[in-house]
């Protein structure tokens, strides 16, 4: 009897080791260059030449897409440095995009830049030229120094927002003391 039980339980055991394999679905309709390369949480990435550093990028979430050559930041601050090593100025905006060809830095979204000489630059987006080592804008831009505030469309500046252009003046006004 006990040897009938063992053999009904081994044919049991056996029988549900049977060849149902289970087959991931898989997304045919999804794009290779819609998947990233690279993902980072809570990064930090320092920027040096020649071992000089010139920035630090601090960023909540950041994607590469190889595919595609550009790097997107979720929630994005930029330290700039001098030659001597100083902070001179703090880029924040909420959103940013990095053409990882020409290096270009797109700021996107609530952008505010804001230097070690008291000057604030509040727009909505904002581009670095890696070339020409400038930031530019067409868009709606507001300055605010200890001296004086100006409004108006299309913007140009060093990085350190010491020497600054606005095209097309909108308002402008002493600063209250």
């Amino acid at each position: 009897m006990k040897f009938l039980i063992f053999v009904f339980a081994a044919m049991l055991v056996v029988s549900s080791c049977g060849e149902n394999k289970i087959k991931p679905t898989i997304n045919a309709t999804l794009d290779d260059s819609e998947i990233p390369s690279q993902q980072s949480w809570d990064s930090k990435i320092i920027f040096t030449d020649n071992g000089i550093l010139k920035a630090i990028l601090f960023s909540n979430h950041l994607t590469k897409f190889d595919n595609k050559h550009e790097t997107l930041i979720d929630g994005m601050k930029i330290d700039f440095y001098n030659p001597t090593g100083e902070k001179t100025s703090v880029l924040t905006s909420k959103k940013g995009r990095v053409d990882d060809i020409s290096k270009n830095m797109f700021a996107i979204d609530s952008v505010v830049a804001v230097s070690d000489s008291g000057v604030t630059l509040r727009t909505d987006e904002l581009m670095w030229v890696n070339k020409t080592q400038k930031i530019k804008t067409d868009r709606f831009v507001r300055i605010e120094s200890p001296n004086e505030i100006i409004e108006g469309y299309g913007f140009i500046s060093d990085q350190t927002l010491r020497n600054y252009t606005i095209r097309n003046i909108t308002y402008s006004s002493e600063a209250k003391k």
